[in-house]
């Protein structure tokens, strides 16, 4: 049986020995982007992931396919990220000179990216946190408005007004992109 289809419902005598290590391999990369889509920052991504693994590794759960646990798993990562994000208004902040520039995206393929698509990216990320997560996991984790609508607990005309309106913003920066390309 392939490793990701490997899930609890299909591998009920599997044990959790090799368990951190097939959520590792299969699922830390997936959590890192999307917990750096809403956080946009490369040290509280992975703060969230590493809370993400230990709280999947300590609360087992069955699932009926691998989709199922990768759709919960990043439900869980949502979640954390928007509680972290919820909590920031009680931390301490620091004065906008004083901080430090941000990290670029965390990202094993970065490398490889056109400058081109290094753009694009890049707009995506500077759009307000509700369009920047919609157009991420629809465009670039490839999830359907259905299934974006039940992984961050909005509806579905919701999650098409946020992409309707994050393509909206999108098109005049990819416009000026194209131009300067020719």
């Amino acid at each position: 049986m392939a490793k990701q289809q490997c899930v609890k419902a299909a591998c009920p005598n599997r044990t959790y020995a090799t368990e951190p290590e097939r959520l590792v391999d299969t699922y830390a990369d997936t959590i890192l982007r999307v917990c750096y889509t809403y956080l946009r920052s490369t040290q509280d991504a992975e703060d969230i992931c590493q809370d993400v693994l230990l709280k999947v590794l300590q609360r087992p759960q069955r699932f009926f396919s691998a989709d199922h646990e990768r759709a919960w798993i990043i439900r869980v990562a949502a979640n954390a990220c928007k509680d972290l994000l919820k909590s920031r208004g009680t931390r301490a902040t620091v004065a906008l000179d004083d901080a430090p520039e941000p990290a670029s995206a965390p990202h094993a393929t970065e490398a490889q990216l056109t400058a081109q698509s290094r753009s694009v990216l890049q707009s995506v990320m500077n759009l307000p946190a509700n369009y920047r997560v919609a157009i991420y996991l629809h465009y670039y984790e490839g999830y359907s408005i259905k299934q974006i609508a039940e992984l961050v607990g909005a509806s579905e005309s919701a999650i098409a007004t946020r992409l309707s309106r994050g393509r909206t913003m999108l098109r005049p920066v990819l416009k000026g992109a194209d131009r300067d390309n020719l």
